[in-house]
Formats: C-alpha cells, structure tokens, sequence
C-alpha cells in the first residue's frame, strides 16, 4: 500500500473549495445539458475525461507529484474511474436527454443520503435521526418537482426514464465517493490517482461508444468544443481534487452538502437559457427539498 498521506486542510482550505466546486458544478449541468445533441452521449463522455485526463496528468506533473501507484492503488484507481468517470457521468447524460439540467441537479442534491448509507454500512459512521428526517423531506421535495415536470411536458414515460437514469448515476457516484474515505483511498495521492482513474475511465468510455455508437461523432460548433473544454478543466481537473479533498476531510456525508447550493446555481441557469416555468408547485417543491437538506446539515454529525 501507498504510504503517501495528505496533510489535513486548513478550516480557510476547506470552505475555499467548497465554494469553488458549488459554483462549477452548479454550471456543469446546463453544459451538458447542450452537450447530449447530435453527438452521442458516450462519445461527449468521452472526449470531455480525454482532455480531463490530460490536463490531470498535466497538473500532476506541475505538482512534481509521482504518478507512480502501488499496484492496490492503481486497482483502487480503476475501481474509482469505472464507478465516477464511466458509470455516473453516462447515466448522467442520458438523464439529461430527458428532464431539465436543473432538475437533475436538485435531485443529484440528495447525494448525501446514500453517501451517508454507505458510509454507515461500510465505514461504520454515524447517521442521526435529524439526518434522516431532514432527507425524507427532501425527498419529498423532489417528488413535487417531479409531479410539476410530468405535467408540463409529459413525454411517454420519458421521465420516468430519467428518474432512473439520474438514480443510477447517484448510486454509482456514491460508490466513488465512499471508496475515497476509506482508508485504502485516504492512503493515495490525491491528483496522480485521479489522473489513473480517469486514464482507465476513459479507456472504457471508448470501449463503450465504439461498441454501442459506432465511429467518433463529434460537432465543430464553437459552444460545443468550448464546452467540452469547460467541463474537462473547470468542471473536472479544478473540482476534482478540491472534491475529492472534501471527502477526505469531512467524510463522504458532510462533502455532499454542497449539493444544498449546486441546485440553486442550476436550476437559475436552467430558468433564464432552459426556459424553466415555474409554478406554485414546483416552487414548493424546490423550497421543500432544500429545507431538507438544509436540516440534514443542521442535524448531521461529522461522517
């Protein structure tokens, strides 16, 4: 095993990152949002973790950071890219083919609550009943916005095909999230296994569109190669390692309330570029979920 440890973040550290990724990846989801055209999903997974990739390995080096792992490591590494930079991201896109980028965000808010499940299961940490409370009433939250996105645009089962779709890639980003508290993952080097995880992630990812989308697709439109690049560097390379960090500090739980904010971000990009209507309805809905979270991170104890 890897004897490399990070040294603790300070307490300015800590809140410096948690803005920062709260203002990416509130961002992130309307990009995306423009990235499942004509292009195929898998293949814009694909070229954006290939210049992610890059720019990780790049930052490494920057850092005069070994990309040496162990050889538990580079499995960890693997396991990590396969769950995060492969299974989440293509669920995550196929869900925004279906419901509205802000949306999704709201419901990708709840990733705290497998985070802490997990977590308790795997690492035995602890889960208060205020936690619990707090996410049964964002759950709730989340169902009213689904109810208000059914009636406006009832699409023949379509939402229903991202709710599990946008199910599948929380779970999947959980498990990533989670491997990154155990000790195994907090005895890795932060950036050079990121840089292994998306290597193999997006080993796969090609495998994956070559066989199910054939030959590489891609646009030469200005905003989708901007995006491509803004989802890589901003998106991935800066946030990543700041997340990740988060995870390591606060435990998988506590890292995922930025989620109480992203959707704040999301669902006002998705209003003024989406079109977005609101209604009593889904405002209830919106204020209801994140009250939610907001109790859960009130009530939640470190973990």
């Amino acid at each position: 095993m890897s004897t490399t440890v990070e040294a603790p973040a300070s307490r300015t550290k800590v809140i410096v990152a948690f803005l920062v990724v709260t203002a990416i990846w509130g961002s992130t989801w309307l990009v995306i949002k423009d990235q499942v055209g004509s292009v195929p999903a898998t293949w814009s997974i694909t070229y954006r973790f290939l210049v992610a990739c890059a720019g990780m390995f790049a930052f490494a080096l920057v850092r005069r950071e070994s990309l040496r792992l162990s050889r538990q490591g580079m499995i960890f590494a693997l396991l990590v890219g396969l769950a995060q930079f492969v299974c989440n991201f293509q669920f995550v896109y196929r869900a925004e083919m279906h419901l509205t980028s802000g949306l999704v965000a709201v419901f990708y808010a709840l990733l705290m609550v497998p985070n802490a499940v997990l977590a308790r299961v795997f690492l035995k940490q602890h889960v208060g009943p205020g936690f619990i409370a707090g996410s049964v009433v964002a759950m709730g939250g989340i169902a009213l916005l689904m109810i208000h996105e059914y009636r406006t645009a009832p699409p023949e089962g379509a939402i229903l095909l991202g709710l599990l779709f946008t199910c599948a890639g929380l779970l999947s980003a959980s498990v990533a999230n989670v491997l990154q508290a155990g000790p195994v993952g907090r005895a890795q080097p932060i950036v050079p296994m990121i840089a292994w995880a998306m290597f193999w992630g997006t080993l796969v990812d090609i495998g994956f569109s070559l066989a199910t989308a054939g030959p590489p697709v891609i646009e030469t439109r200005w905003e989708y190669l901007a995006g491509i690049l803004y989802l890589a560097i901003a998106g991935s390379v800066v946030t990543f390692p700041l997340y990740f960090m988060l995870i390591r500090e606060l435990g998988p739980g506590r890292a995922a309330y930025n989620g109480v904010a992203v959707p704040v971000v999301a669902m006002a990009l998705s209003t003024l570029f989406e079109g977005y209507r609101w209604t009593t309805l889904a405002a209830g809905g919106a204020v209801l979920a994140l009250s939610g979270l907001v109790i859960a991170l009130a009530t939640r104890k470190r973990g």
